[in-house]
């Protein structure tokens, strides 16, 4: 059989490669989750990241290999918050496979919105998910959310610097911010670095990955608060990205 047909579908080589396992159910809700997409794509422009390899490998494993030491401790009551879920990707992967977290998916187009509330109703996860249809700048200046995560992510929303301003607000004191990345760079870095002064955060981690099948190359960047976030942050809806800090 070839790689391609290999990671084509959920085969024991695709959760070889992840290191990590579902059970029957969860397994069964990933398929269920594909089968979704593919109805509301007639719908609501989610993803084409659908079929074979797109979806279990540039959806399902890409969304989850950053997560090892989660994934490891799965029913570890967590709180967790996904901003730009869009097509639900990372945050319904992340709440199919960590049993014990609730996530909320936090989208500013309603109609992805939702059809990530259907979709989470149909999986039977309404109970540990919650969507907001809003802005992110919004999101994070909300006391309801401000300071309360212990994990808050995002996967090709923005710039880092832009990310970083969306996620650091909403962690606790112990919270890790999970920043997706393709391409990384030294000026990125250097970016990045600018904007975490300002914010009262670090880098504590960065992870290459490549993708299985030749998909590409992956990066994982953890932050984490080393003070509380100035009120200032995240600033006013649109500003992020057109002053991103640090510039």
């Amino acid at each position: 059989m070839s790689n391609q047909a290999c990671f084509s579908n959920p085969g024991p080589e695709l959760w070889n490669a992840l290191g990590w396992h579902p059970s029957s159910e969860q397994l069964e809700q990933m398929i269920a989750l594909q089968a979704l997409l593919r109805q509301w794509n007639a719908r609501v422009n989610l993803t084409r990241l659908v079929e074979g390899g797109d979806y279990w490998i540039m959806q399902v494993f890409d969304s989850l290999w950053p997560l090892q030491s989660e994934l490891q401790n799965a029913q570890q009551p967590r709180r967790c918050i996904d901003i730009g879920s869009g097509g639900g990707f990372p945050g319904l992967a992340l709440a199919i496979a960590l049993p014990g977290a609730s996530v909320t998916l936090v989208d500013s187009v309603g109609r992805k919105t939702a059809a990530l509330n259907a979709m989470a109703a149909t999986l039977g996860l309404t109970s540990r998910v919650t969507v907001r249809s809003e802005r992110a700048e919004l999101t994070g200046q909300d006391q309801c959310c401000r300071g309360l995560f212990d994990l808050a992510m995002a996967r090709a929303v923005s710039t880092a610097p832009v990310v970083a301003e969306y996620l650091v607000p909403l962690l606790k004191p112990d919270g890790e911010a999970l920043l997706f990345r393709g391409h990384w760079s030294p000026n990125d870095a250097k970016d990045l670095a600018k904007a975490l002064k300002l914010l009262q955060a670090n880098l504590i981690k960065m992870e290459r990955r490549e993708l299985p099948d030749n998909r590409g190359v992956r990066h994982q960047l953890r932050l984490r608060a080393t003070l509380p976030c100035p009120a200032t942050f995240p600033r006013p809806v649109g500003i992020p990205a057109k002053n991103p800090l640090g510039s």
